[in-house]
């Protein structure tokens, strides 16, 4: 990319569930020492849905509040981006449902999905349509509800996943450099079994005779994931930008999709200073989609990311697909 895509994050925003659930509490369900499962995953305490609360009311009470800090309102909004990893209902798409929960009529609305890097896609293709004239201000919604569909058999995720929302709004550039400078995603379709839920989709519906419950529920081989991961990697960062399987050349801070403790420690083989290193996982867990936007709205707050900053957003999702963005805010 010789010229950087104008793309200027004006606001983010999170919404989060109400109960907090500690380490504990999910290793009992899972049958696991809690000491074990902390170190295990790296999570110290997630929060999942409880009450009246559904990824639809979390992801449009953090769009009322990005849109609002943004200096907007909702009627400025061209483009609402779905970029969520779990889906409302199969149809209509989640995108027209945040709309009417926002309110939003006549806007332009529709889902991005890339798993655990919707955010990711959607976020470029934001900069792709400012860029192009056909929008101006991009409200982008990440919002999960893994909870509901863990299985407590398979403590590897189980003890993983959150549940919450973040939105961001995004516009023009408003000065020289700001915005995309790089994006790369890659697929590596051998890994398309390590994560999954079976269940569904056409392939395996629920009057099929051979499904059982457990096909509806997250299912995910860690180790197979991470040893991918550790392949193909390296190879990916250095076709993003050179140097980065073994450094930070022109980085200020890394966004990482938080994956887990072992996606995180990876990191530290290519070089990347803990310190340089934004990181939620231990206390919202991997909140799938929303993991990547809820990290920002992390960095952008504490004021870790500030404007004129480089960051590195990167992550993995199931497929396995690698991805990464070389962001100036």
């Amino acid at each position: 990319m010789n010229q950087p895509l104008g793309l200027h994050v004006r606001s983010t925003a999170q919404a989060l569930p109400a109960r907090v659930v500690p380490t504990a509490e999910a290793a009992a369900l899972c049958g696991v020492a809690p000491e074990v499962a902390v170190k295990r995953t790296g999570v110290h305490e997630r929060r999942w849905l409880s009450g009246d609360e559904t990824a639809l009311t979390l992801g449009a009470q953090a769009a009322r509040e990005a849109v609002a800090a943004a200096g907007l309102d909702l009627a400025q909004i061209d483009t609402l981006l779905n970029a969520s990893g779990s889906q409302l209902q199969p149809i209509p798409d989640g995108a027209a449902l945040l709309a009417r929960e926002l309110g939003l009529r006549g806007a332009a609305t529709y889902s991005l999905h890339g798993t655990c890097l919707s955010f990711l896609l959607a976020l470029n293709h934001a900069a792709l349509l400012i860029g192009a004239g056909q929008a101006r201000h991009v409200l982008i919604i990440s919002s999960e509800a893994g909870s509901p569909g863990l299985n407590v058999r398979q403590p590897e995720s189980a003890l993983l996943i959150g549940d919450g929302a973040a939105a961001v709004v995004v516009g023009p550039a408003e000065r020289e450099g700001q915005g995309v400078h790089a994006m790369r995603v890659a697929t590596y379709p051998e890994g398309a079994d390590h994560t999954r839920i079976r269940g569904g989709g056409s392939l395996l519906t629920p009057r099929h005779p051979a499904a059982v419950p457990d096909d509806f529920t997250f299912d995910m081989h860690g180790l197979s994931v991470l040893r991918l991961a550790s392949q193909v990697v390296p190879d990916f960062l250095e076709a993003l930008r050179p140097g980065l399987s073994h450094g930070l050349p022109g980085i200020d801070r890394v966004v990482p999709h938080q994956a887990s403790a072992a996606g995180l420690d990876l990191m530290r083989r290519y070089g990347w200073p803990a310190e340089k290193t934004e990181v939620t996982l231990t206390h919202l867990g991997n909140v799938i989609a929303a993991s990547l936007p809820l990290t920002l709205h992390q960095a952008r707050l504490s004021g870790r990311a500030k404007a004129g900053d480089t960051l590195l957003l990167v992550g993995t999702g199931a497929g396995l697909i690698a991805g990464g963005m070389i962001l100036r805010l």
